[in-house]
């Protein structure tokens, strides 16, 4: 009797244990549970350890409390324009309010799913065919505030809607890629023809700058030029104020004076002169000085040489070119020309000045 009466208490123990172990739950992390007593919501169960009672309690749906990704297939939409084509997005949701989800919807996924078809149909029926290839931002914008109102009493949150890929007719298709092309072609047109016009007038800017430039140092040559030849008449005159200054100041005999127009006569007898002046007083100066035979050659007949006298060329200046123009040339050989004279009134102020001496 006590034999039967230990093996009914261990055999109740042992039906305890397994229904305590039977009813522990583990509720993982990211995840929750909806739990009723008799038919009706009793509580949710969060992640952790939970008992619950045998019979009375029960676990009505398990479910993530993760953001879900929600690809649904393509759906046939029409354009304000009349054109057909199709639309597949992307809802990114999760679950906030596992009781709502619970209870609020027979299927979520099959409401949420027909909901957004009916919402893309909705909003791509009020835009034409290029509004709503160009308007994708817009269209997730409009698409996920519906879905997120929506969305509420089912105890979902619609975090973002992507519009993952639209694709017209093949009509449509072919329609836009010729359209395309020629768009293309018309910007190519267009920056060629840009582009020649900016060469054209680059090249123009350039030759303007040439001729300009060419014009200014022209005429700073002959600037230069002519202020080089301003400078030699300058010097020239100068030279011969020193020269006619130094004559008076070296007070110079009458003599000298007659000797000196003795060789100026020579110069002028040289064989070339077809005519001759003479100063009324030659005879005497001769005589006195015993030189009128000598000088005037009397006596000799020579022949009149009638030849033109050569006349010494100007050196060819190195900074003067057939470019540079008739005033250079005319400028370097009166500057030679002004030497020459200078050469000449130094030397007879020295030769009439050594006398002196």
């Amino acid at each position: 009797m006590l034999e039967g009466a230990n093996v009914l208490l261990g055999l109740l123990v042992l039906v305890v244990l397994v229904l305590i172990l039977t009813n522990i739950r583990i509720i993982s992390q990211g995840k929750a549970a909806v739990i009723e007593r008799l038919g009706k919501y009793r509580s949710t169960w969060n992640a952790g350890i939970h008992i619950k009672i045998p019979f009375i309690d029960r676990v009505v749906r398990t479910m993530s409390l993760k953001e879900q990704v929600l690809d649904f297939p393509p759906q046939p939409v029409i354009t304000k324009d009349n054109v057909t084509m199709m639309i597949d997005s992307v809802v990114f949701m999760k679950v906030f309010d596992p009781k709502m989800y619970t209870y609020g919807v027979e299927n979520p996924m099959a409401g949420l799913q027909n909901l957004s078809a009916t919402t893309l149909r909705s909003i791509i029926g009020d835009m034409e065919l290029d509004q709503t290839l160009t308007s994708r931002e817009v269209i997730n914008g409009q698409m996920q505030k519906v879905l997120d109102e929506a969305t509420d009493a089912w105890g979902i949150k619609v975090t973002r809607v992507e519009i993952k890929n639209i694709q017209p007719p093949k009509a449509i298709e072919e329609v836009m890629t010729k359209q395309m092309r020629a768009e293309r072609e018309r910007r190519q047109t267009v920056l060629e023809a840009q582009a020649h016009q900016e060469a054209v007038v680059s090249r123009a800017e350039g030759d303007k700058k040439a001729k300009i430039l060419a014009a200014e140092a022209e005429r700073d040559a002959q600037i230069a030029l002519a202020e080089g030849k301003a400078k030699s008449i300058k010097l020239v005159y100068e030279a011969e104020a020193n020269g006619v200054r130094q004559l008076n100041e070296a007070n110079i005999s009458d003599g000298v004076l007659k000797l000196k127009g003795i060789e100026a006569l020579k110069d002028v007898a040289d064989g070339r002169a077809t005519k001759i002046f003479m100063p009324s007083d030659i005879a005497s100066v001769v005589s006195s000085l015993g030189v009128a035979g000598e000088a005037l050659g009397i006596g000799q007949a020579e022949n009149i040489d009638k030849t033109p006298k050569p006349v010494k060329k100007a050196p060819k200046d190195p900074c003067i070119s057939d470019e540079t123009g008739k005033g250079g040339i005319e400028a370097a050989e009166t500057t030679e020309a002004i030497r020459e004279e200078m050469k000449n009134a130094v030397r007879k102020s020295n030769a009439v000045i050594r006398p002196e001496n």
